[in-house]
């Protein structure tokens, strides 16, 4: 390692600039990348030194952003030379610069969301409002970029294995369940679950899974490309989100 790679390690010091509340208290169940479940929706809050107006003075005129933010909760699991992709069942190991998966030498992730609005709260400040997220709540956020389409967007780009398509399960919810969801809330929902939450591994028709979503305790089973919910129970409020 050549001095100035020393410094800059030694020197370089990343704090969050803000945080997001999200209706996925925990990792099970939230999306694997951004943008597959368009309902999911998070609030995004500068932390006290970054709460300035100014900050995110023309970000109104942009439709969608760029997060950067932590794996937060793998932090302190270390790296992996090779990882297992879900998108190809979990069998097969790639190299961690060819995934985005979170055990990586510096714990960063990306996402591309929707900006719904921005609002001046009297006492958060500045306050985004996000859609299709796909980030764990109390995620700690690096950076906030506007996403650019003559930039960002490139048509031909290839898609490496990601190009498997997502199978999604047929979600069956009665119509008794959850009275109080929003549409919104319900959608989210509904998405969320036919993405199969599942570890790639577990196969198990009789057995019952449990996945905490926006106050909500929901169990439910799959059998073959059907995933049918068992109850649907608010434990705590709501998130405030939908």
């Amino acid at each position: 390692m050549c001095i100035r790679d020393r410094l800059l390690t030694i020197s370089l010091r990343l704090q969050p600039v803000a945080r997001v509340s999200t209706c996925y208290p925990d990792k099970f169940g939230a999306p694997r990348q951004s943008g597959l479940v368009p309902d999911a929706r998070a609030r995004l809050v500068f932390e006290p030194p970054f709460r300035h107006p100014d900050a995110v003075r023309g970000l109104e005129g942009f439709s969608h952003l760029w997060l950067v933010w932590v794996f937060s909760e793998n932090v302190d699991k270390g790296w992996s030379p090779t990882v297992r992709p879900p998108r190809l069942g979990g069998n097969v190991r790639m190299g961690v610069f060819a995934t985005r998966a979170p055990f990586r030498p510096n714990p960063i992730g990306l996402s591309a969301v929707r900006l719904e609005r921005v609002e001046l709260h009297p006492l958060d400040g500045p306050v985004l409002h996000l859609s299709g997220v796909d980030l764990v709540d109390g995620t700690p956020v690096l950076d906030i970029k506007p996403y650019v389409p003559l930039a960002d967007c490139i048509p031909e780009a290839s898609e490496g294995f990601t190009a498997v398509p997502y199978e999604r399960l047929d979600v069956e919810i009665p119509e008794s369940f959850g009275g109080s969801m929003s549409p919104e809330e319900r959608s989210a929902l509904e998405d969320t679950l036919s993405l199969d939450p599942r570890p790639q591994y577990q196969d198990d028709p009789e057995r019952v899974y449990g996945l905490l979503f926006s106050g909500w305790e929901v169990k439910f089973k799959v059998e073959e490309k059907r995933l049918r919910v068992l109850s649907l129970e608010r434990r705590r409020s709501g998130s405030g989100l939908f």
